[in-house]
């Protein structure tokens, strides 16, 4: 992963993309292999190495009895920062996702895209230098799921993030992407997306999907979810 790039971690469900962000975060444990984050080796530095992490799970960690504003307070003060530095980057980031207006709002009031926001907007507050989003658009109809997929890939350009993106949804790869493959817990390609297509018969990547994970059906649209993004 690059800062300044949106790398996909393509895999259909079942291949070990959740795992794989409970690995990171630290949910899960092994004792094989290592991570690092922007250097740090996770099992030696522990729960610094978080620091520079940005995370946005598949099921939503908000709570829904507190307002917005509340949210993203509780996880600012979890990060350790002051209430005045908290509600001013509270403010930047409401407001660059156009949430400003709906800060005293409950979440439980939020439609699904709003939601995603919201968890998209927390995860920024640190200033992170790495973002993980697990699967971020599912239950979300299609207008939602390409508002948050274009928001994602202008966060990765505008902030130099390194910006690694789960999902099983061919239509949410762009082709100046990165691409890592995943299929039964093993990373099977990775690269420019581009390339990916090329050295697996050049036709789609739908097609280099299929051949890559032995799968004869293609990767479709979800069916609709809750709201607008």
């Amino acid at each position: 992963m690059l800062k300044g790039r949106f790398t996909a971690l393509l895999g259909p469900n079942g291949a070990g993309k959740s795992t794989l962000f409970a690995l990171i975060t630290r949910l899960f444990d092994t004792r094989d292999g290592t991570i690092e984050i922007v250097g740090r080796d996770l099992s030696a530095t522990g729960a610094s190495a978080l620091a520079p992490l940005g995370v946005v799970f598949q099921q939503t960690t908000l709570d829904l009895d507190l307002t917005v504003k509340q949210n993203l307070r509780y996880f600012a003060r979890l990060r350790g920062m002051s209430i005045r530095e908290a509600d001013r980057r509270i403010d930047e980031e409401l407001t660059n996702f156009e949430m400003r207006e709906r800060a005293r709002d409950k979440i439980r009031d939020l439609n699904g895209g709003h939601r995603r926001r919201v968890e998209i907007a927390r995860a920024l507050l640190h200033d992170p230098e790495v973002v993980l989003l697990d699967e971020p658009t599912v239950g979300l109809d299609v207008p939602s799921r390409k508002a948050i997929v274009a928001r994602a890939h202008d966060l990765a350009r505008e902030r130099g993030l390194a910006l690694l993106w789960a999902t099983h949804l061919i239509d949410e790869i762009l082709p100046g992407d990165d691409l890592i493959v995943l299929h039964r817990g093993r990373i099977v390609e990775s690269g420019p997306m581009t390339e990916v297509i090329a050295r697996h018969g050049g036709v789609s990547l739908d097609a280099a999907f299929a051949q890559l994970t032995g799968r004869g059906e293609q990767a479709g649209e979800p069916a609709g979810g809750e709201g607008e993004a």
